[in-house]
């Protein structure tokens, strides 16, 4: 039997590698993963991880402007449990989440629905929708703060036409919420508008071209189609807005000039502002880090609501 009949493997002699080098390979393939995500981790660690340890540290404590400490367990918890301006606060910041995110996401829907079809100048428009996110909240507060003045705002005299008195957006508790989520709503809609409508790119055009043969319409082919494979893109959405609706502090802090009282009686003021006033110009820092926990927790459960409500929306297993 000649060489040039036998197996390539039996023609080549085996080489075997050094014990360093074959070490050093299965590092590579085993540790280089890790090495190359632990930055997020480590970032993680010092933002995230550190000041949720600290926050929840120092609400054990009476913490104050001057440094000194008092062990009081789970008493700021229960004083906040009782507080009438803490559960202001949280009806507050609920009812403007309501109001905003409801229409929001109604709104976001159709919109992405609509820059999802073929039209002269597609990528303009598309990009336009997110100009209202980069404009500075001060400058979205400043008009809108015009637009809902009580006896010269824009609002008011279009609301005349239909003979409604004028209303004083700042100092009632529902209009305020509906001012407020108007600002919320015109910053975000567009931002939500975008990720659906990345959404309803991923899915197969096969699918309205076999139910346009079938007979469908649009509007079949939205309910039936669109609707059911865009249900992770919602899922995500909705818990991404309600991190953010919870945790509503720019806009109505910018809506009263920069006071985090939310109003006179407080008839805006959200868990954010709580936290900021307490920490900032109250200077209890400990109180402040304890109403900072509770908001996490009403977070999860905020999320955790939404998720299984759009999730048995969507029919979901």
């Amino acid at each position: 039997m000649s060489l040039d009949t036998l197996p390539r493997t039996a023609r080549t002699p085996r080489r075997d590698h050094p014990p360093g080098r074959r070490w050093r390979s299965r590092v590579d393939v085993k540790a280089m993963p890790y090495v190359l995500v632990s930055p997020y981790f480590l970032l993680f660690a010092a933002f995230g991880l550190f000041p949720l340890a600290f926050t929840l540290y120092y609400s054990l404590y009476d913490y104050d402007l001057a440094g000194t400490t008092e062990w009081t367990g789970l008493g700021n918890y229960a004083a906040l449990l009782v507080d009438e301006d803490f559960w202001n606060a949280v009806v507050n910041t609920v009812g403007m989440f309501v109001l905003a995110t409801v229409p929001q996401m109604l709104l976001a829907l159709f919109l992405a629905n609509a820059l999802n079809k073929r039209f002269r100048l597609r990528l303009a428009i598309r990009m336009s929708v997110l100009l209202p996110l980069v404009t500075s909240v001060v400058a979205v507060a400043v008009v809108f703060t015009q637009l809902f003045a009580r006896d010269w705002g824009l609002v008011n005299y279009i609301l005349s036409w239909f003979g409604v008195d004028a209303t004083n957006w700042r100092a009632e508790r529902i209009p305020s919420w509906l001012a407020i989520a108007t600002m919320v709503d015109w910053r975000w809609t567009g931002y939500n508008a975008i990720i659906f409508l990345a959404g309803m790119q991923t899915i197969p055009r096969d699918l309205y071209e076999a139910a346009a043969i079938d007979g469908a319409s649009r509007r079949r082919q939205f309910w039936q189609i669109t609707l059911p494979m865009l249900r992770p893109t919602m899922i995500f959405v909705v818990l991404n807005s309600t991190i953010g609706g919870l945790t509503l502090f720019s806009e109505p802090t910018t809506f009263y000039n920069g006071n985090v009282d939310g109003g006179s009686q407080g008839q805006f003021q959200t868990v954010a502002m709580f936290i900021v006033k307490q920490g900032f110009r109250e200077f209890d820092y400990g109180y402040a880090a304890a109403a900072a926990w509770l908001l996490f927790l009403l977070i999860l459960i905020g999320a955790l609501v939404n998720f299984l409500v759009v999730r048995r929306i969507g029919g979901t297993k």
